[in-house]
């Protein structure tokens, strides 16, 4: 069958940070959960994906030819391309890699530290994509989350308006590609994620947020190599528990 272009699905893996935070003394997408590099969990789930016709991995300075060589069996895996020291800065350089696209291209921006995300967030993310040119996923917030101004509460929004932001984050391209032409420009930039660009850049553009999972955690901290160590087990499980079926 033959993928229309201008619908047609990159999904973007950013691994470009370091992991400072986690202090393996390399990039956190290289360590191993369940047996497999955490980037290698991340792409597969793009890979398998039907409805994603290609992958473009965003890696660490230093570390692209590990990356390539740790994603080349994947078959729509088709660039792995050198990040930025900033996400602002991996994902402009997604965005120039993906110059000649067109502005209808369906675009899926993923941390490589997230390496459960499921088949059924995608689904809601590329479902959510057909009305909307950005979507952003989340859980509800299940702690009380207040505004502090030099130590003290300055504001307690009610948790049932709260989301916590999870990825991947999708846009139509023509629209993300707006927002950071516009961000770039400005000397203040200051961004964590692409649907906050699209918010602050493009404030006219509503994001569609869509239900994210527990599973989908992002590796950062020590305890989260171990959570996500339990959560491959889980999978496991329930893979051997229930196999697919032979076609």
């Amino acid at each position: 069958m033959t993928v229309d272009t201008a619908t047609r699905t990159v999904a973007v893996v950013l691994a470009g940070g370091v992991g400072a935070r986690l202090g393996a003394g390399r990039p956190k997408q290289l360590l191993e959960v369940g047996g497999r590099p955490i980037l290698a969990h991340a792409v597969a789930a793009f890979d398998g994906h039907p409805d994603v016709a290609e992958v473009l991995v965003v890696m660490a300075a230093g570390h692209v030819r590990e990356a390539a060589a740790l994603t080349a069996p994947f078959r729509k895996v088709t660039g792995v391309i050198e990040g930025g020291a900033t996400r602002t800065a991996s994902t402009a350089a997604a965005l120039a890699a993906l110059a000649d696209r067109p502005d209808g291209t369906r675009v899926l921006f993923h941390d490589a530290a997230r390496p459960f995300v499921d088949r059924a967030v995608i689904d809601r993310t590329l479902a959510a994509l057909e009305d909307h040119d950005a979507v952003a996923v989340g859980v509800p917030a299940s702690d009380t989350i207040v505004a502090v101004r030099d130590g003290l509460v300055a504001d307690m929004p009610p948790r049932s308006t709260l989301v916590r932001f999870q990825t991947p984050q999708g846009f139509r391209l023509g629209t993300v590609r707006k927002a950071y032409e516009l961000a770039l420009a400005d000397p203040e930039l200051v961004a964590t994620d692409d649907c906050g660009v699209v918010h602050r850049y493009l404030p006219d553009v509503p994001i569609r947020v869509v239900e994210g999972s527990e599973h989908n955690l992002k590796v950062t901290h020590p305890l989260d190599v171990a959570l996500a160590e339990h959560i491959a087990e889980q999978i496991a499980d329930q893979i051997a528990a229930n196999p697919p079926e032979n076609t």
